[in-house]
């Protein structure tokens, strides 16, 4: 199936099929998908094997009277990095936050379901939640440091926890270095976050959430405020730290989905419409609608 993200950049293909349909230049394809995947290739990191980080079952979420997720269920792998991918308004950023409580900030907002986390169900009104955001931290779309120094950014949570100073000072340059950052920074630690450009932010919101040591990383649409080559680096930064977090990641880009997740779901109307490997939905959806927004019909 043509695609959005496997398209061939010639419009004449070469060659015909017995019923007369077109067959696709293979080489033209094989470039294309070469020129939207670049050096990132998701499937060599994937495990379908991966244990269930998270298992989500029969979630149902209302703002007010109005219900904006209808019984979503889908597992979220361990190491895994699981894109969520929809047109705007299709509940995709919303189910992300269920996963960490944070639309429990939000008035007159009632969650039901099960999302089993370890031994916990996050959903339970008897849960933690602060304990809950230290293991399943989030970045925001729009970078967001605090007005502190590159240093006191990343330390927050841990000074917070009661840290030893000799500890924040190790687990700040740890966090730094996981985010890719470090080698920008340190000869000026002390200097306002504020006057970093947007990727270094966004990198340094991603440190301050790996500093307190997370089990999952959720992103919604982290790439979305930057620019090409901050794009890139945050991609590069998923694909590394896949290695030790589970990621779960929203974006309206279905070639960012393509390039770092291994697994994709698809969101319409509050509902998950389909749930598969990246590329076989990409590739090979089940749903038509899915079919229909993967291959640019709308969204």
């Amino acid at each position: 199936m043509e695609t959005s993200v496997n398209r061939p950049s010639q419009a004449t293909p070469q060659g015909s099929n017995e019923g007369g349909q077109n067959v696709l230049d293979t080489t033209a394809i094989s470039e294309t998908v070469n020129k939207v995947m670049g050096h990132f290739d998701p499937t060599k990191h994937l495990n379908l094997a991966a244990s269930k980080k998270i298992d989500v079952e029969h979630l149902d979420f209302w703002y007010g009277s109005k219900q904006a997720l209808y019984d979503v269920g889908i597992p979220l792998l361990e190491k895994q990095v699981t894109a969520l991918i929809g047109p705007s308004g299709c509940g995709k950023s919303t189910f992300l936050r269920t996963l960490n409580r944070m639309n429990d900030l939000i008035p007159h907002t009632r969650t039901e379901g099960e999302a089993r986390f370890g031994d916990i169900n996050v959903y339970d009104g008897s849960t933690d939640v602060v304990a809950l955001r230290q293991r399943i931290g989030m970045v925001f779309q729009r970078p967001n440091p605090f007005p502190k120094s590159i240093f006191e950014n990343v330390a927050y949570g841990l000074r917070v926890q009661g840290k030893s100073n000799k500890v924040i000072k190790e687990t700040v340059e740890e966090s730094l270095h996981s985010a890719a950052l470090w080698d920008e920074v340190k000869d000026r630690l002390n200097a306002s976050a504020l006057g970093l450009s947007g990727g270094q932010q966004q990198r340094l919101c991603i440190a301050r959430a790996l500093a307190v040591h997370p089990e999952v990383l959720l992103m919604d649409e982290p790439a979305s405020a930057l620019d090409p080559i901050a794009t890139l680096k945050i991609e590069e930064l998923i694909t590394e730290l896949a290695k030790d977090y589970t990621i779960v990641i929203v974006t309206h880009n279905m070639q960012q989905a393509a390039r770092v997740s291994q697994f994709t779901g698809f969101f319409l109307s509050g509902k998950l419409i389909e749930y598969a490997t990246t590329v076989e939905l990409f590739e090979h959806p089940k749903r038509k609608e899915t079919e229909d927004y993967v291959s640019g019909r709308f969204g």
